[in-house]
């Protein structure tokens, strides 16, 4: 806003209130009176802060004490981020680390058994939640005590869950085999000793672990969705299954789309469910990227080749990311 200039004030009108104050005022009232006459006079003299001066940085002390509380970040940033992701890309940089892995015959097992693991435990996992979300948004008690205790796998640490989960499904002494001979006298199927089945647990894991987590976000988008749509539907005649179609899922569409990709990339990583429930075993049959990954690392002590088992995932990876992040930047993620 510019200064607008007001008449000025006649200096008699002034003089005459100051010597009503008395007459040892009368000078230093005169005094006053021409600055504050001479300032309303020339609207030029009163400061004006420029733009340019409001759009400075900090300055002198208030610089430094800013360098000093970012400094911490900055440090941890570069030795835990950048530092650990430029020293694995130059690890994987070695073209003959490329040659040894694609000559490794256990390389396109777990490339298989990745790709399996990601469109059966993602795909799965995210429809069952959906689903379930439905049945959680009903309002009782019993269905809130319900809730609570469906969450408990999600809650629980992760690698003690899957290590007891391997101990169960022991083909000798475990939980599982056991029950079933108690129940039918027969021996129960090798859960472990099996390939298919051994992956089949391992997905059924993984679903156990983390279906909970994708059913509260779910529940989340149910809650937001206006009930008087459902309402208006209702009253014209629409069951159940025509609000889910019509309603539900079109409005949960972007969440549920975000969801898949997230889920994929988390999936793509994980570790933990196939090295404590089946180990890579049998005979290392189901070995994915990520364990394969740390057993060329680690076990075989050729760091070289377990970073170019991770990176060799880049190609799957790095367009579900460009995929989610223009999801994010359309802002459809919304109710």
């Amino acid at each position: 806003m510019g200064l607008t200039s007001r008449p000025p004030i006649p200096l008699n009108s002034l003089e005459a209130q100051i010597s009503e104050r008395g007459p040892g005022k009368g000078r230093q009232g005169r005094i006053r009176a021409m600055a504050i006459s001479t300032t309303i006079d020339n609207p030029n003299l009163v400061p004006v802060t420029t733009r340019q001066e409001s759009r400075s940085g900090l300055r002198g002390s208030d610089r430094y004490w800013a360098l000093a509380f970012v400094a911490p970040y900055v440090a941890v940033f570069l030795a835990f981020v950048i530092y650990p992701v430029g020293y694995g890309l130059w690890l994987g940089s070695d073209p003959a680390a490329y040659l040894q892995l694609f000559a490794d015959p256990v390389y396109p097992s777990a490339l298989v058994n990745t790709l399996i693991y990601l469109a059966v435990a993602v795909n799965l996992k995210l429809f069952l939640a959906l689903m379930l979300s439905g049945l959680f948004i009903r309002s009782g008690w019993r269905i809130k005590t319900l809730l609570v205790v469906f969450m408990l796998p999600w809650a629980v640490p992760g690698i003690p869950s899957f290590i007891s989960i391997h101990w169960m499904l022991n083909s000798q002494w475990g939980l599982i085999n056991n029950i079933i001979w108690e129940l039918f006298q027969v021996d129960g199927p090798p859960w472990l000793d099996n390939s298919q089945l051994a992956l089949s647990s391992v997905i059924y894991a993984h679903i156990w672990k983390w279906l909970p987590f994708w059913t509260l976000i779910f529940l989340a988008g149910r809650m937001a969705i206006p009930k008087e749509l459902y309402e208006a539907a209702e009253v014209d005649g629409a069951s159940r299954l025509d609000r889910f179609l019509h309603i539900t899922f079109p409005l949960l569409g972007g969440l549920y789309l975000v969801c898949t990709l997230l889920s994929t990339i988390w999936a793509l990583g994980d570790f933990n469910s196939v090295r404590f429930i089946s180990g890579g075993g049998p005979a290392l049959s189901t070995h994915v990227l990520a364990t394969l990954g740390i057993r060329n690392a680690f076990e075989l002590g050729n760091p070289r080749l377990g970073m170019a088992t991770v990176l060799s995932a880049l190609p799957l990876l790095i367009p579900l990311v460009i995929l989610l992040m223009r999801q994010l930047r359309k802002g459809e993620v919304h109710i």
